[in-house]
């Protein structure tokens, strides 16, 4: 995204943020309140094996039994091997027999933080220089307060929509061995969270770092996650005697193939979208490399030059990377055993034991053993570019945003979309919100959201739920 900004802001495409947006000073009545919802659950520690994502959906429960909604329309939801990793299935109904449901979707866990390595406490939102700090302040919090927001001023406003709406705030996305709660629901639940689509993370702006909007993006599709372990085994001995066969030498014999393989160039119709028009965007010959690679991918020398962007090169094929190492059992033995974790990124389409067939055809040696390692995640089956979801959020923009382009993407990152889309409900990380480009302490230290990202992003969003709402 980096790349992308820096073309973008070669091709003079800035926009100046919106001058209605506000500031942490000076909310509107409606902003205090949901300012109230958002700090309470910024403010509750959701980490897993830690906190409480039950607690966390209990207590935006709370909030929309207090707007009206009944028991009926608020599902809880958690298993008993997991009673602290629960959440929350919420359906506002529409006046339409014909319209299928759409599906508010945002994850409520987030990743650990410790105290010490924080300035600030991180399970205490504060305000500072017109960001709000805390962990979960962008990731995903903010979108789970804004869908619960949203829900509850259409309660309170008697909204007819003329789709029924739902919202499924879950936990697990943050992990991959904990409960997920979104692959529960698509697994047990399909029924209650069905939608025509769903509304997800994985979009959003970016900021040139001092204030201006360069783009917002929109997610459609991603890459699926799986890790493989790759294993060496040798009777061993003692280390006096040394032999070429060696189980630490096998594997990383192993590891140096799998660094030199390199997976084909693919283009699904979200990516070739991406390059065609961030080329346009880019200029030079790197913006003349990706517009031709868009529309030829067996254009070798354009391929080379889009190659030397990391992430570019990523969104065009399936990755793969050693990630973890351990081996040997003594300092002055030969080693009997030695083991290395591969954290693929697999482009949309394809099965985990294909991916894995490739591997071991690259090592080519019959005495290293790869294994895929639990969780096993489904095909990624990226949604299309469908005009119906694409074209509300694009003009939004153009209103919010003037000037400011909306480029589809495919994320090489993960989200619980995945699980959604496996069962057949296509999955969209929406536009709105934005970052500034060290993205905002995201997974890291002293993450933050900027005041006026939150706001205006929620007045954003809660347009864009109602454009989809009121239309079949």
């Amino acid at each position: 995204m980096k790349t992308l900004v820096a073309a973008i802001m070669g091709a003079g495409l800035l926009g100046a943020l919106p001058a209605a947006a506000q500031d942490a000073g000076a909310l509107r009545s409606d902003q205090a309140k949901f300012f109230e919802l958002y700090k309470e659950l910024v403010e509750t520690n959701t980490v897993v094996n830690v906190g409480s994502c039950t607690k966390a959906a209990g207590q935006i429960a709370v909030r929309l039994k207090a707007a009206g909604f009944t028991d009926g329309q608020i599902v809880p939801f958690a298993t008993p091997e997991h009673p602290e990793d629960g959440g929350l299935v919420v359906v506002y109904p529409g006046t339409s027999k014909k319209a299928k449901p759409i599906l508010l979707l945002a994850h409520i866990d987030v990743v650990a933080a410790k105290r010490e390595d924080w300035v600030r406490d991180p399970f205490k939102l504060v305000e500072e220089n017109g960001y709000y700090y805390a962990r979960g302040t962008v990731d995903d919090k903010s979108m789970a307060a804004i869908w619960s927001d949203a829900l509850i001023r259409f309660k309170e406003a008697g909204y007819k929509p003329r789709r029924t709406i739902k919202m499924a705030l879950t936990c697990g996305e943050e992990t991959t061995w904990a409960f997920n709660g979104a692959e529960w629901l698509a697994k047990n639940k399909r029924e209650l969270i069905d939608a025509e689509f769903a509304l997800n993370e994985g979009g959003g702006g970016q900021t040139d770092g001092h204030g201006k909007l360069v783009v917002q993006t929109m997610q459609v599709g991603e890459k699926a996650v799986q890790n493989y372990r790759i294993e060496t085994t040798n009777p061993g001995g003692h280390s006096s005697i040394p032999v070429r066969d060696n189980a630490i030498y096998e594997l990383a014999d192993a590891l140096v193939k799998i660094r030199e393989h390199e997976f084909p160039i693919e283009l699904s119709d979200t990516t070739r979208a991406f390059f065609a028009k961030a080329g346009i965007a880019r200029g030079g010959d790197m913006g003349a490399a990706m517009i031709a690679l868009a529309k030829d991918p067996s254009d070798k020398a354009s391929e080379a030059i889009v190659n030397t962007d990391r992430s570019f090169h990523s969104m065009l094929r399936t990755t793969c990377v050693a990630t973890l190492i351990e081996g040997g059992h003594a300092n002055n033995a030969l080693p009997q055993h030695a083991e290395a974790n591969i954290n693929c990124r697999i482009f949309p389409g394809h099965p985990i034991e294909e991916v894995q067939a490739e591997l071991v055809k690259a090592i080519g040696d019959a005495r290293v053993k790869i294994t895929p390692v639990p969780p096993l995640r489904p095909i990624a089956s990226p949604p299309p570019l469908d005009p119906k979801v694409v074209g509300p959020a694009e003009k939004l923009v153009a209103r919010y945003f003037p000037g400011v382009p909306v480029i589809p993407s495919m994320s090489t990152g993960a989200t619980d979309g995945i699980f959604l889309e496996a069962v057949g409900i296509p999955t969209y990380g929406v536009p709105g919100l934005w970052l500034d480009p060290d993205l905002n302490g995201i997974h890291g230290l002293n993450e933050r959201i900027e005041a006026k990202s939150l706001y205006t992003g929620r007045d954003y969003l809660f347009d864009l739920v109602k454009a989809y709402a009121d239309k079949e």
